[in-house]
C-alpha cells in the first residue's frame, strides 16, 4: 500500500498536458493580443492617412461653407483694401450629424457672412469621386459624424483679392474608435477612442477641379 502510494506520487505521466492547458491559454493572449495591437497601429496609420486626403481634397474642391467665397471682398474700411485679410476674421467649422447632413458653425470671436453648405462638397471629401479615393477609402470604419472641416482666415490674402479668400484648411478625425477583436472577445475588452488626429493645408485659389 505505501510503495503504490509512493508510486503514485512519483509518477510524472500527464505533466506536460497540464502544463500546456495552464500554458496555452497566455501563449494565445499574447498572440492574439500581438495581432489585436499590430491592428490598431495599422488603423492609426490609416486615419493620418485619411485627414492627409480629406485636406488634399478639401484644398482643390468647392468650399463646404458657401459663405467662404464672400470672404476678403470688401473691407468695412475702405481705406484697408489691399492689405492684409488678419488672422481670425473669419473661421467656418463645417461637421456633419450620425445621419451624414453637413452644417457650418462660426468660430468663436470670427465673424461669417453664409453659413449654407454644400453637401455634395463634403461628401466628396469623405467619399471621393471622379477617380479620387476619398477619406473612408483609407479608413472604411470612419463616419462622417466623426469628420471636422475648418476654413479658417490665418493672415493670408489680401481684401479684394479677385480669387477670393487664403484660408487654413483643417481637417479633423475625432471620436472614432480603436476597434478590438480578439481581445474584446477573449478578456472583455471595450473598443478605446482613437486620439483626435488632423492634417492642415493652405487654401489655393479655391478654383475647384471638381465641382458638385
Amino acid at each position: 500500500m505505501v510503495m503504490a502510494k509512493r508510486k503514485f506520487g512519483a509518477d510524472q505521466s500527464g505533466a506536460t498536458m497540464v502544463e500546456m492547458a495552464v500554458a496555452m491559454p497566455v501563449l494565445l493572449t499574447l498572440l492574439l493580443g500581438f495581432v489585436d495591437f499590430g491592428y490598431l497601429f495599422y488603423q492609426w496609420n490609416a486615419g493620418n492617412k485619411a485627414v492627409q486626403m480629406g485636406a488634399r481634397l478639401a484644398r482643390i474642391s468647392t468650399p463646404i461653407a458657401s459663405g467662404l467665397a464672400l470672404e476678403a471682398k470688401t473691407p468695412s474700411d475702405p481705406t484697408l483694401v489691399g492689405t492684409a485679410v488678419p488672422a481670425g476674421t473669419y473661421d467656418y467649422i463645417c461637421t456633419a450629424d450620425s445621419a451624414g447632413t453637413v452644417s457650418c458653425s462660426c468660430g468663436t470671436g470670427a465673424t461669417c457672412q453664409n453659413l449654407t453648405v454644400s453637401q455634395a462638397s463634403f461628401d466628396f471629401i469623405f467619399s471621393g469621386g471622379g477617380g479620387r479615393a476619398g477619406m473612408v477609402n483609407l479608413l472604411p470604419t470612419l463616419l462622417k459624424s466623426e469628420v471636422r472641416i475648418e476654413y479658417a482666415a490665418s493672415g493670408l490674402g489680401y481684401w479684394t483679392r479677385p480669387s477670393g479668400p487664403v484660408p487654413t484648411i483643417t481637417v479633423s478625425i475625432t471620436n472614432h474608435p480603436f476597434q478590438f477583436f480578439f481581445l474584446g472577445g477573449l478578456l472583455g475588452f471595450g473598443n478605446i477612442t482613437m486620439p483626435s488626429m488632423l492634417s492642415t493645408v493652405t487654401g489655393e485659389d479655391m478654383k475647384s477641379t471638381w465641382t458638385p
